[in-house]
Parts: C-alpha cells; structure tokens; sequence
C-alpha cells in the first residue's frame, strides 16, 4: 500500500516526494525533501508520523513524540543488562576445559573412593570387591557423561598425556588439563574424608592406620600386596593403562566397529570392571595418576601421616609413573597395528555414518 501525492503539487516537487509503505514508523515531516503537500491524511493527525492501523505512536515507542535522536534510558539500560547467567558463563574455551575436567575427576573420586569407604568401615556388611569395583567404573562413567562434552572427559592425566602425544589435544592445554584433574581429585578426597568423618574416628578408635587390619588409607589411594615387588609393581601398571588405553583408542576410532553416540562412557565403564577384575590384585589397578597421587597427599596431611609415601617400600610413585609409561605404548600399538591399517589410512576425513547410525563424538576435541 502506498501514499498518494497531491497531484496539485508542482513536477519538481513531486519528483522529491517520498513514496514510503504505510505502518513504517518513520518521521516525514521533518524530511528536508518532502514538501508538506506530499504529505499523505494519515500524517495530518500524528504530526508527519506514518502509523499502521491499530498502531499509534505510543506503540512505536516514541510516545506520540518526536524522537530526540538519542535513545531513552530505558532502552540504554536494555543493551546495557546482562542476566546473572551471562554474567558468570565463561568466555574462554580452555577455562571451560579446565573447570571440567575439574568437575569430572571430583566426582570420579567422591563416587569411588566413597564405595570403597563405605565397604570398609562398614566392614563388609555394606559392601565388597564387587561393590568397590562396579563403585568405581560407575563413577568414570558419570564423570564422562557429565564432561564428555566439554574437554573430552579424560578425567587422568595418563589419558590426557596420550592425547597429546598422538597429536590429538594440543599440548598447552595439558598443564590445564593435569593441574585441574590433580586438584579435582584432591578436593574430591577432602570430601569424603569430610563425608565418613565420623565413621573413620570410630572405626579404629580414632586412629588412621596405613597398615594392619584397621587400615583406612587404602580407602583413598592404592597400595601394592605384601608379596609384590616394585619392578613387578611397576610393568603391572604399565601393563593394565596400556591396555586402557589401546581400547579407548579403539572405542573413539570412527574407522573401526565403534560404538553408538552416547554409549562411549558405557563401554569405557565395563571396561574398568574388566580390569578391575584381573588386574587389581597386585596393586589395586589405579591407572590414573590424579586418582592416587592427590588422594594421598591429602592422606598424608589429614592425619594418616607421611607413611602413606613410605609405605610398600616406597610404592608411592608407582602409579604415577606406571600409568603414563603405559598410556603411550597402548596409543602406539593401537596406531601401530590397527589404525595404520584401515583401509584408507592417510585419510583424515571419518568415515560417513552407514545405516542410520549416528557419527559419534570424539574423546577430545581433535581427536
């Protein structure tokens, strides 16, 4: 719909007579070029302002008004306000990651190291091997579920560390990374502690022991058997992340049989149970070394005393070291003898998703 000149009105000036839509909340009055004979009846009742129907100034905002050409405090405060939430999101991508992978390894310990407190000081009534190593996989499995999304879910520095090696996280981000997993665990630890306070007090007269029958410092970080040397101690740590990892490698391979989207941390669920279940004997199969080494530290200063580093002939590092020796031997020999195998192995494209199944998520983001 248009507006119709004053066909009174003089050639020259009709040539300068703007034809607008009806409803554009524009001012023409003041219009430099438009003479007031261009001017539609529409304009003559709101002082040069064109208005749609059941529309008036007050609802274009101008209040019937003309604009003075700055915005009202209403609409600066309107840019201005941000909600509490965008407040508090953070902008940087590797302060997300951080604070994931924070999150994650805090909920891996307080739900596993809590399952193996709640079968010790309840002195088998409440719990078991069984309960301890379900405990324990299920805990990686919601700490994955909750920051697979963001940083990938490594939740261990030796799976972090693999990640970088093979060129699939870049390598600033593993101090990030590791500082955050350590610290995570760390306060994990503080808070089972805090949890089962009472229950540790009671449970050998107020005494934290490392060794004995009334021992507690095994419910927070691995110790070898009585039997176990250190070299043997060592190649079993190596050995059991070795294979933790080849396999995650392999679960995260979109070349190979792979697994539906969503169900990774699943599979990576039963696959600590299976290694729970056969190689945990000897040293209690930590293969993380935020899940052992931070736990201890704060054994260590809570009251079970600097024993806790001594202990095993000085096991401490064990699984610390163990566990990133065996994170790149498992990466390489899954690279050496599967992946380079794929049928198009310089391909760096994944492979398109066949038969409705869905392409799945990478353990990080590079992968």
């Amino acid at each position: 719909m248009e507006t119709r000149v004053n066909r009174s009105v003089e050639p020259e000036m009709q040539l300068r007579c703007l034809v607008l839509p009806l409803g554009s909340p524009q001012l023409l009055s003041s219009h430099p070029l438009l003479p007031p004979a261009c001017l539609p009846p529409q304009l003559e009742k709101t002082g040069g302002l064109l208005q749609s129907e059941g529309q008036g100034a007050k609802q274009a905002g101008l209040g019937g008004k003309r604009p003075s050409g700055r915005n009202s405090k209403m609409e600066q405060k309107e840019r201005t306000k941000r909600s509490l939430t965008q407040r508090l999101a953070l902008k940087s991508r590797i302060a997300k990651e951080t604070v994931s992978e924070f999150l994650g390894t805090f909920i891996m310990i307080v739900l596993g190291c809590g399952s193996v407190a709640q079968a010790v000081l309840s002195r088998g009534h409440l719990g078991g091997i069984v309960t301890m190593n379900m405990g324990f996989a299920t805990a990686v499995v919601m700490a994955i579920y909750v920051t697979g999304g963001v940083s990938g879910g490594h939740i261990n520095p030796a799976v972090s560390f693999a990640m970088c090696i093979f060129g699939r996280m870049e390598w600033f981000k593993f101090p990030f990374y590791v500082g955050a997993q350590f610290l995570g665990a760390f306060v994990g630890a503080a808070t089972v502690f805090g949890i089962y306070y009472d229950g540790l007090m009671a449970f050998a007269d107020g005494k934290l022991l490392v060794a004995g029958e009334n021992a507690t410092a095994f419910i927070f970080a691995t110790y070898p058997a009585p039997f176990i040397s250190l070299p043997n101690a060592f190649i079993d740590q190596v050995l059991s992340t070795m294979l933790l990892l080849l396999i995650v490698f392999a679960i995260f391979d979109s070349r190979n049989m792979g697994v539906p989207r969503g169900l990774e941390p699943l599979v990576i669920g039963l696959l600590i149970i299976s290694l729970s279940c056969s190689l945990s004997l000897n040293t209690g199969c930590a293969m993380n070394p935020a899940r052992d080494l931070s736990p201890r530290l704060f054994t260590a200063l809570a009251g079970w005393g600097f024993e806790v580093f001594t202990a095993g002939n000085n096991f401490w590092w064990i699984p610390v070291v163990g566990p990133m020796v065996g994170a790149f031997f498992g990466g390489l020999f899954y690279i050496l003898l599967i992946q380079l195998h794929h049928s198009d192995p310089n391909s760096e494209v994944k492979a398109e998703p066949s038969g409705g199944k869905l392409e799945k998520y990478e353990l990080s983001d590079s992968m």
